[in-house]
């Protein structure tokens, strides 16, 4: 089992950056394909990237291809998601979430057991 604590959450004009960071605490972090899903108010929790145990492979939601970058470092249990080029519609609260033996295109929130908290990210226009 695996907890998952993020933070780097904030407000940032649009065509800013931040980053976010998921602390993870527990045993064999660095089995777990690792993602980052978003809920905006008032709708549903979407997925906005994924990366594979090892880091070799990543997959995005075209929503944030070439502007987001996912990543991770296995040896201090963190992942992170550096976000550029931000936009108002990017506004959401941003969750990690991870699982043992999925595929960097499992992209259903259902696919994930464990969760962070959440941290929330606000575009201003």
């Amino acid at each position: 089992q695996v907890q998952l604590v993020e933070s780097g959450g904030g407000l940032v004009q649009a065509g800013g950056s931040l980053r976010l960071s998921c602390a993870a605490s527990g045993r064999a972090f660095s089995s777990y394909t690792m993602g980052w899903f978003r809920q905006a108010p008032g709708k549903e929790r979407e997925f906005v990237a994924a990366i594979s145990w090892s880091g070799g492979s990543t997959y995005y939601a075209d929503s944030v291809k070439g502007r987001f970058t996912i990543s991770r470092d296995n040896g201090k249990n963190m992942m992170y998601l550096q976000m550029n080029s931000l936009k108002p519609e990017d506004t959401a609260v941003y969750y990690c979430a991870g699982g043992l033996g999925l595929l960097v295109t499992n992209n259903k929130e259902y696919e994930y057991p464990y969760w962070g908290q959440g941290t929330q990210v606000t575009v201003s226009s």
